[in-house]
């Protein structure tokens, strides 16, 4: 008898709720990206956000003009510094062979003071009379005073000048004291004694005179040169005259004290 009854031929009816679509999730799903490789529109807005918050929150740089004017700045003052210095040594290098040129003869001119004062001694050390009465004296004597002449020629010729003393006032600068002298007749601090000449190389001392000096007469009155020294418009004489005075008077002081101690 055949099978009227089979499980695969069995119908199973569809429910209806079957047949409704899926529901929706209370969040959606990100869309998908591109197959082509692009961005959602909503990735480049906030992108864009965030550039722009940025940009304002960066403080804004310095101006570039500002900088460049004060480079140019300190560049010109480094050019005037550095010329100005160029022309400081400018300056010095010609001054320098100005005074090599002037004073280079400076020792050799020293050496030969030494000849000049015993050609002097020699010559002041013959009398007049003997020199008149011997014929071979005179020739020699005639010879030591052309040998003098030349030779302070030459130091003429090379700015090499005897130095003025007797009868001016002292000046430390050109002369050394080497004693006083009591003379009420002349101002004190005049020199009336000449030990040995000075000579001075152009505007510098070469050597200073030694001389004798007054004291005990009245004070100089200072002349008008004297008068801008000591006013501090001229050079240093007065200066060094007071000084001179000072010390004599410390020195006489002392040898009176000594004086009455003995």
């Amino acid at each position: 008898m055949p099978e009227t009854g089979r499980d695969d031929d069995k119908v199973t009816p569809l429910r209806p709720e079957e047949f409704a679509p899926p529901a929706e999730s209370e969040e959606a799903a990100p869309p998908a990206a591109a197959d082509d490789g692009s961005q959602p529109q909503e990735d480049f807005d906030a992108l864009a956000g965030e550039d722009a918050q940025t940009i304002d929150t960066e403080p804004p740089g310095p101006d570039p003009l500002t900088e460049a004017m004060a480079e140019i700045g300190r560049l010109k003052d480094l050019y005037v510094r550095a010329a100005a210095e160029v022309e400081n040594q400018r300056r010095r290098a010609a001054r320098d062979v100005a005074d090599a040129g002037k004073y280079a003869v400076t020792g050799f001119a020293r050496d030969l003071l030494g000849v000049a004062d015993n050609l002097r001694r020699a010559l002041d050390s013959v009398d007049p009379a003997t020199r008149a009465a011997d014929p071979a004296l005179e020739a020699l004597v005639t010879g030591v005073e052309m040998t003098e002449r030349e030779l302070l020629a030459a130091f003429q010729r090379n700015g090499i000048i005897p130095i003025i003393a007797e009868g001016r006032r002292f000046d430390p600068h050109v002369h050394e004291a080497m004693f006083e002298v009591p003379d009420e007749s002349v101002p004190n601090g005049t020199v009336v004694n000449v030990v040995e000449p000075g000579y001075m190389i152009h505007d510098r001392p070469l050597r200073p005179a030694r001389v004798g000096v007054s004291k005990g007469g009245p004070k100089a009155e200072p002349s008008a040169n004297e008068a801008d020294e000591s006013s501090g418009t001229g050079g240093p004489s007065m200066k060094g005259q007071a000084a001179y005075e000072k010390q004599v008077d410390a020195l006489g002081s002392a040898g009176s004290q000594v004086d009455q101690e003995t």
